[in-house]
């Protein structure tokens, strides 16, 4: 008797809302890339990060720990792939679904780097499978695919925050290879970010849980990522508890992150949070233009960064459902 009144009290309750998804056989095909950046242990700046070394430290524990992240958004997708019917939004989800699993491939090659540089890869790997095998590729596939789109709306304002500030890849003037990597990765983050969130809104749409799958991915993007980008700097080097240089690195480095003004999060705040808006949807925040601009920039073949790294590029095809 109770858990029936309790679950009509709840079906009066708005935790669904109305959002408008966008016409998808208006959307453009998605490629998928494949790149051989041939990573070398002597070319790596380890401060590639405005110089720093414990921001650079969250970039470099964000690069372990996403690889756990995209293998989640691979079997997601994949999972609720079977359940969309427009062809065009399955034809995206077959693209996110490659260009993730490319970014976990390249990413464990660039982890191996770190690793030879007494980065602490193999602990970092070890909990973070522990946290997925036993946590969140446990949860029901509803929260894993709003997880999903919590986690892709994080990599989308980092991108478009990388984007808006191109000058700090400017900065990286002694590793190539490392900047390709982080400028690719938020060129693909960009070009794909509103695809999980249209299928979290066509399958299901429930603003709570949406809000449940957004709370999971604040928790780890900006706590556990965080925690491990900090602890980095003294599994690798403990006297840096000591060490003026190192603090004044860490002050300076706070700065680069939390700034209001220019800082990774403290700058996209609001951006963040307007996730929670109810009527949400990441194309509110349009970066078409960047989009434009580097993927003309970074892919010309003449000039272009990524180009000289690309080895293929096809689009999955488009079939009716």
């Amino acid at each position: 008797m109770v858990t029936t009144a309790v679950r009509k009290s709840l079906k009066k309750l708005k935790f669904y809302r109305e959002i408008q998804l966008p016409d998808f056989a208006s959307k453009q095909p998605i490629p998928i890339r494949h790149f051989n950046f041939k990573f070398d242990a002597k070319e790596l700046n380890q401060r590639f990060f405005r110089n720093t070394e414990l921001a650079s430290a969250y970039f470099q524990a964000l690069s372990i720990f996403l690889t756990f992240g995209e293998d989640l958004v691979i079997e997601t997708a994949r999972y609720h792939r079977d359940f969309v019917q427009d062809p065009v939004l399955k034809q995206r989800v077959t693209a996110l679904i490659g260009q993730e699993a490319i970014h976990s491939k390249i990413h464990n090659e660039w982890n191996e780097i770190l690793k030879k540089h007494d980065f602490p890869v193999e602990f970092y790997r070890f909990l973070a499978k522990n946290v997925f095998d036993y946590g969140f590729l446990k949860f029901p596939q509803p929260l894993k695919l709003s997880l999903m789109a919590g986690i892709e709306h994080f990599t989308a304002v980092i991108a478009e925050y990388a984007m808006k500030h191109e000058y700090i890849f400017d900065e990286i003037i002694d590793d190539e290879k490392t900047k390709a990597l982080w400028q690719w990765h938020m060129l693909e983050e960009s070009e794909h970010k509103d695809i999980a969130y249209d299928v979290y809104q066509l399958l299901n749409g429930s603003y709570a849980l949406r809000m449940a799958g957004f709370a999971l991915a604040s928790f780890t993007i900006i706590g556990l990522v965080s925690l491990g980008g900090f602890m980095i700097p003294f599994l690798r080097k403990p006297t840096n508890m000591i060490s003026p240089t190192f603090w004044k690195d860490a002050f300076y480095s706070a700065k680069v992150i939390l700034s209001p003004k220019d800082g990774l999060y403290g700058s996209t705040l609001s951006h963040l949070l307007d996730y929670m808006r109810p009527d949400f949807h990441p194309n509110d925040h349009d970066t078409s233009e960047y989009l434009d601009y580097y993927k003309d920039k970074l892919l010309n073949q003449d000039t272009g960064l990524l180009a000289r790294y690309m080895t293929k590029e096809f689009f999955p095809p488009i079939r009716s459902a």
